[in-house]
């Protein structure tokens, strides 16, 4: 049995409470997070078993069909995901910069995975829809060819479903923006 994360995105809260709802009485998953985004979209992340997650996730999406904006579930996520989705990640240095941008919030985790996955890349943050008017987007750090390959590969899989709004690669931010940003 493979560790797993699942997550929906829904038009509404109604649905997506309830969606979340469908998804933990679906499966034996837990329930990582449920909460109302920026503009009035729901988002509910799961993590249990590869099996559990897709079941849930699937139940919760057919359920839920018309108010579905995305979802996904991801086999064996790559370990620095979660610590940049809460912005506890602890970045030491910031060699270059790589920022990548959706229209929403469930590519935003598929593109992090993906990112990490493809290069030595610490992810430094995933802002989840908070304040963007449902948009995402991730920050990585590393060496330049490494975020390079990063953001494209990130960049490649979020455009499959339309979701790739933006992004770029930073060589050498300057150390104010570092600041900022950590």
């Amino acid at each position: 049995m493979s560790k797993a994360i699942g997550m929906i995105e829904l038009k509404t809260t109604a649905s997506g409470i309830t969606a979340a709802d469908t998804m933990v009485k679906t499966s034996e998953v837990e329930l990582i997070e449920a909460q109302t985004v920026c503009p009035g979209k729901y988002i509910a992340i799961i993590s249990g078993d590869l099996s559990a997650v897709k079941a849930a996730v699937e139940a919760a999406s057919s359920k839920f069909e018309e108010q579905l904006i995305d979802n996904f579930v991801l086999g064996n996520p790559h370990e620095s995901i979660f610590p940049a989705i809460y912005g506890s990640a602890q970045i030491d240095k910031v060699s270059a910069l790589g920022i990548l941008e959706t229209y929403d919030a469930a590519s935003i985790i598929v593109a992090a995975d993906m990112a990490a996955k493809t290069a030595v890349v610490d992810l430094i943050e995933l802002r989840i829809a908070k304040g963007m008017c449902g948009k995402s987007y991730m920050l990585i750090t590393g060496e330049v060819s490494a975020v390079e390959a990063s953001i494209e590969k990130a960049k490649m899989e979020v455009a499959k479903k339309g979701m790739y709004l933006d992004s770029s690669v930073i060589a050498h931010p300057d150390a104010k923006v570092i600041e900022s940003i950590l």
